[in-house]
């Protein structure tokens, strides 16, 4: 079992916290690796759904996407229902056609600001990508070439301003730092030691009490 499937099989094992939904959120800066982590952990989790918040937000609404995750995602998630949500195409400066999100087991919901404060009543927990912001924009604007410098550079004062305003590695249950292999799990500062504890975080790992 490597360290993905160990956190798959203990982030099973948390309580659900929207509806019958275990929400998860992965948080970092951009270009930190959240997406990749994602995609993992989903497969780990036997393709849970992901939601990328980056189908939420828009040119001219980085991180003003809350009322549409709440009534398109959040809310139909906490009766039980499947969620449906129209993804913004970033190509065409539009949204597009609805995308479904079932209420399975686990959900993972991916993006710069997943943690934030409107989104941590919902979360079952919180994992935060433990790589800083220079290092984080400066892969990400490898990953984007040239042709979006612009954007970065728009992009990184409204990161900046958001985590001022609304930060969430204080609140992250688990810091995750990416290694050569695989990746280390690391308690995060929301973590506090007692023995009723679902997850523990042991030589670099993830398990299950």
């Amino acid at each position: 079992m490597n360290d993905l499937d160990r956190a798959a099989h203990a982030l099973l094992r948390l309580p659900p916290s929207c509806g019958p939904v275990r929400l998860i959120a992965v948080d970092g800066h951009a270009g930190s690796g959240k997406s990749t982590l994602a995609v993992r952990l989903s497969a780990a989790l036997g393709d849970a759904p992901v939601l990328r918040l980056d189908d939420l937000a828009t040119h001219e609404e980085l991180f003003e996407w809350t009322g549409r995750l709440r009534e398109q995602v959040l809310e139909p998630l906490s009766r039980g229902e499947t969620a449906s949500y129209r993804t913004y195409d970033w190509r065409l400066r539009r949204f597009g056609e609805a995308r479904e999100l079932p209420p399975a087991p686990v959900v993972l919901v991916e993006g710069v600001g997943a943690g934030r404060r409107v989104v941590r009543p919902f979360l079952a927990w919180l994992l935060w990508m433990e790589r800083g912001a220079e290092d984080s924009w400066a892969r990400g604007r490898r990953r984007d070439g040239p042709e979006q410098a612009s954007f970065w550079e728009g992009w990184t004062v409204a990161e900046t301003r958001h985590f001022a305003e609304d930060p969430s590695r204080p609140f992250a249950d688990t810091l995750v730092r990416e290694r050569q292999e695989g990746y280390d799990w690391l308690p995060g500062p929301a973590v506090t030691a007692g023995t009723d504890q679902i997850l523990t975080h042991s030589d670099g790992l993830l398990s299950v009490n």
